[in-house]
């Protein structure tokens, strides 16, 4: 007893820098703020109230953020008994979800393009009785969304901050719950909803698994689960490298998972089909910066001294996401299901930049996460304004001739789709040039040649929807363009206005992204 009191004497209190931390402080508190309003406010002020909050929560967020950064060391910041680290990437990173995460709020909150909003009126209403087809007409919708929405954001931010293995798990389960439910949750075609969030779930309980694994392994090789321990360790251990091998092969798995990198992307195309359309957007932008973030992390502070031992297994898993993307997008004949073969070819653009390993490959993929991510969520809210009685027509026969039907809408879409190509004068352009370069610059030639063939393929399949929308005949029971609200409006300009600037004038952004790079 005496030995007990001794010990806890001599413990001591964790040194936390509340500045540092406040993003995440200030965006988890609210979402457990969010819980409480759902549990005390009535029905009819709960709408109002937490769109107020959650914006609200993402400005102060940003705020705060801005606050640290104008008085941030140079080398950055560990805290949390070195559980987080806070760095000039980290800062980056987080600027970027937060501002994602406004636009995505904003397409989640919106009523006016679908009356009611895209999310179901009550969740446990089974799909295709009475009670399901009288919901779809309701004006409510289920605003649990919110606090989902704020958890997965915190998560996301502590996931690209962590700097252990273990907080760097819990973050990851943090960030996917909340989106499990939230793909179970839209007001039409219910059945495909929900398939889509037990598909998701399934998969990332697999992925959750692989991943805790890879950990377990990789504290049995380096004695620890902090990632600059498992790079001291990488550099002369007495233990069997064949740990260290297995490890960073589960542990590379569930991060490649979480960043639909083929071909660990099964779950992508019916997830983001079956999703709500403001889900896909929030997970094709937001998850896709934490999960690459994550890896820039991992692979930048734990493994960089052990490259040779895995750089040649993920150039085949870089050139096999490419591929799949690029051949398996020309098949698609649903918008969002060629959207996300799209983000997996995406996903393997991004790898390449991701193992270069060098100042430039880290700042050039911040870049593009950033520029992707914006030009991803002003194509979904220009997906979720063309309807039919049915909710969205999101198969590519009823795209036929949208041109004529509502000219702003397809040329705004155009350019999107442009943007994903990557033509010059798009963000696009710029986030592949940056990634190729410093690829090329870290001697990888074959994997950029790979990469621009891949490039060649995939713009076909973004030139086939533009040349249907302006050169064919719509059809006489042709779907409609709906007026977007003010929430969505401002959300795909700002998507759509960010594409063009960061195409245009990106030195600011590049600057920004290669200001410093990862402290452990």
């Amino acid at each position: 007893m005496t030995d007990l009191l001794a010990q806890a004497q001599r413990l001591t209190a964790p040194e936390i820098d509340y500045l540092a931390v406040a993003p995440i402080l200030v965006v988890l508190g609210a979402a457990c703020l969010s819980v409480l309003v759902e549990a005390f406010l009535p029905k009819a002020q709960r709408w109002s109230t937490q769109v107020v909050l959650t914006l609200l929560t993402l400005a102060a967020a940003g705020a705060s953020l801005i606050a640290y950064a104008n008085d941030a060391l140079p080398q950055g910041k560990v805290t949390l008994a070195g559980t987080v680290a806070v760095d000039k990437p980290v800062i980056f990173l987080w600027a970027t979800l937060l501002v994602l995460g406004f636009g995505s709020v904003l397409l989640i909150a919106d009523r006016s393009v679908e009356p009611g909003g895209a999310f179901v009126a009550e969740a446990s209403v089974l799909p295709g009785t009475k009670q399901d087809r009288a919901q779809a007409n309701r004006f409510g919708m289920q605003t649990e969304v919110f606090p989902l929405t704020l958890f997965a954001l915190g998560g996301m931010m502590v996931f690209v901050a962590a700097n252990d293995l273990l907080t760097m798990f819990i973050a990851l389960e943090v960030l996917s719950l909340p989106l499990y439910l939230m793909c179970g949750l839209a007001r039409r075609r219910r059945l495909l909803s929900q398939e889509a969030a037990v598909k998701y779930f399934l998969l990332g309980a697999f992925a959750s698994a692989f991943f805790l694994y890879g950990v377990a392994l990789l504290y049995g090789y380096a004695g620890s689960v902090k990632l600059a321990d498992i790079a001291a360790a990488t550099s002369g251990t007495d233990r069997s490298d064949t740990l260290l091998y297995a490890g960073f092969g589960l542990l590379v798995v569930g991060l490649l998972f979480k960043a639909s990198v083929g071909p660990f992307h099964a779950w992508t195309p019916d997830v983001y089909q079956g999703s709500p359309t403001p889900v896909t957007a929030f997970m094709a932008a937001c998850t896709k910066v934490a999960a690459f973030g994550g890896i820039l992390r991992v692979l930048f502070v734990a493994f960089e001294r052990s490259s040779w031992e895995w750089n040649g297994v993920l150039w085949a898993v870089a050139i096999a996401s490419m591929v799949i993307g690029a051949v398996l997008g020309l098949t698609q004949t649903d918008v969002k299901r060629m959207i996300a073969y799209s983000s997996v070819a995406h996903a393997g653009f991004l790898l390449v930049g991701s193992i270069s390993l060098s100042q430039e490959g880290l700042s050039g993929t911040m870049f593009y996460l950033m520029a992707y991510g914006f030009t991803t969520i002003a194509a979904f809210g220009v997906v979720s304004l063309v309807r039919n009685a049915d909710g969205e027509a999101t198969h590519l026969s009823q795209w036929a001739g949208l041109a004529k039907r509502s000219p702003v809408t397809a040329a705004v879409f155009t350019f999107l789709l442009l943007a994903l190509a990557g033509i010059p004068l798009t963000s696009g352009f710029i986030g592949k040039f940056v990634v190729f370069a410093a690829a090329l610059e870290s001697g990888m030639a074959p994997l950029v040649v790979v990469a621009l063939v891949a490039s060649a393929v995939a713009a076909f399949f973004y030139l086939r929807v533009i040349v249907l929308m302006y050169f064919s005949e719509p059809a006489a029971d042709g779907p409609t363009v709906s007026v977007p609200g003010a929430m969505t409006t401002i959300a795909i300009t700002m998507g759509a206005a960010i594409t063009l600037v960061l195409g245009v004038w990106p030195s600011f952004a590049l600057d920004w992204a290669g200001a410093g790079g990862f402290i452990f």
